[in-house]
């Protein structure tokens, strides 16, 4: 077997490992294995492209790859639970810049004139769209690192302006078609700059997980357009995978919540707050707020207990404090589970990762469509740190901006404990009935704090 035949089998073997690291990657308890497949997948494949005949430059190659190690093997160690979705936008951004400079950098080292039409095209794209999913990923991660404010940003003639912007990057790209010129890609590559700052800016709010999920199959497209560009199968076939999975993703997280794409993208969903109490300011209404020591003996003695966990939990690093009052209370012999909301915290599968790290037992954790019968059996639903995703209004409240997102049914359950900081509403701005409901308890303080007074009030009874 010759070297090029068994290099064109090592980038299929790599091919496979991927469409099984997807397949691992879809349950929490193949997530690990899935991961570990993926990167040894990748592992082949940069392995066998040193091994490409005619290949130079390699300590160029070598140092790119070392420079990429220091920098992202202590970030993934290092990075903190709460801040994942912060890294996963970093990260996806980084992903879209490399492919945007390959497509330019195959651009300048060819001759222009001898490019065929659709080799110019799939520069474009992997340009435009790996440009768009850099500078998006940028304004993604300043907003959930909060160097910016989280809220949409809104201007007046902001889609006259990015309609503008879209239509002034596809007439020049069809005039780079006609006539191609290096200076003529490059200022594609700046509007499609501007137009990923712009396509964010009005995004943010509960539209956050959404957001970073489409923006995971922008850079896998531009990926798969790099592949198309260096003549790489595994490259198409790696972004093909990456953007297919992020588009599905991103169309499962919009019916989570019960929205369509376009409306996610372009309502400037959350810009406005409408809640009236902030800040434990109730207005004429009132709230029913309890002790560690009630709450703990409501806890100790039911049969069925379902913690409902959300940014709130992240937040406080709470997760290990919830899994220590979960089992202490089955020690008593009360059945706990977990409800994970598809769209709770800032990024798919956000809950999901922090009860894992936390060694939450797989089969606790139930997602929308399984918990939701259980409310009606539940004696307590615990809500640590959600606000939005069990928020009644989705369900009675036509005029509400979250109307017709499906929601966990908490208002089912016999009693209903809420574990919050402040009266403060949720990323939707708005505010929850559910928290005046006469059979709710609010416990208010850090989710870490209050679940800590909680293990510590079980443990006396």
């Amino acid at each position: 077997m010759s070297l090029d035949t068994g290099i064109r089998l090592a980038y299929l073997v790599a091919a496979v490992c991927f469409i099984l690291a997807l397949k691992g990657l879809s349950g929490p308890k193949t997530a690990r294995i899935g991961n570990l497949v993926g990167a040894g997948g990748m592992l082949l494949a940069v392995g066998m492209t040193f091994a490409t005949p005619g290949l130079s430059r390699f300590p160029l190659m070598a140092g790119a790859i070392a420079i990429g190690a220091v920098l992202g093997f202590p970030a993934a160690r290092l990075v903190k639970m709460t801040a994942i979705p912060q890294m996963v936008a970093a990260f996806n951004g980084v992903g879209g810049g490399a492919a945007a400079l390959i497509a330019l950098a195959e651009f300048n080292k060819s001759d222009p004139h001898q490019l065929a039409v659709y080799q110019v095209v799939e520069v474009l794209f992997g340009v435009v769209v790996g440009c768009i999913s850099f500078a998006g990923s940028v304004v993604a991660f300043a907003k959930l690192q909060e160097l910016m404010t989280g809220r949409p940003v809104t201007y007046p003639g902001q889609q006259v302006l990015n309609a503008v912007v879209g239509g002034g990057i596809l007439g020049l790209a069809i005039a780079a078609c006609i006539s191609p010129h290096g200076w003529l890609i490059a200022v594609i590559g700046v509007l499609a700059l501007f137009f990923g700052i712009a396509f964010v800016l009005p995004i943010g709010g509960a539209d956050v997980p959404v957001l970073i999920s489409l923006l995971n199959s922008f850079t896998g497209l531009a990926v798969a357009a790099s592949g198309f560009v260096l003549h790489s199968v595994v490259l198409v076939v790696a972004g093909t995978l990456v953007g297919a999975s992020g588009t599905l993703l991103t169309r499962m997280m919009s019916s989570a919540m019960g929205r369509s794409l376009p409306n996610i993208l372009f309502s400037a969903f959350g810009s406005v707050v409408t809640a009236t109490t902030t800040d434990g300011e109730l207005g004429d209404r009132t709230v029913r707020s309890g002790s560690a020591d009630d709450i703990a003996v409501l806890l100790a003695y039911s049969q069925k207990v379902m913690i409902v966990p959300g940014y709130g939990l992240a937040v406080a690093q709470a997760q290990h404090v919830a899994r220590e009052l979960a089992e202490l209370l089955e020690s008593r012999g009360v059945e706990v589970v977990y409800a994970i909301h598809p769209v709770a915290g800032r990024m798919p599968g956000h809950m999901n990762v922090l009860l894992a790290e936390a060694n939450v037992p797989y089969e606790q954790l139930k997602g929308m469509e399984e918990a939701n019968p259980g409310f009606q059996t539940a004696d307590v639903a615990l809500v640590v740190g959600a606000n939005d995703v069990v928020n009644p209004a989705a369900k009675n409240s036509p005029g509400s901006p979250i109307y017709g997102m499906p929601i966990l049914a908490v208002d089912e359950a016999k009693n209903i404990v809420f574990l919050k900081r402040s009266m403060r509403p949720g990323f939707a701005g708005i505010d929850n009935e559910l928290l005046f409901d006469p059979k709710t308890t609010m416990l208010f303080g850090d989710a870490k704090d209050s679940l800590t007074k909680l293990v510590a009030a079980v443990k006396q009874l």
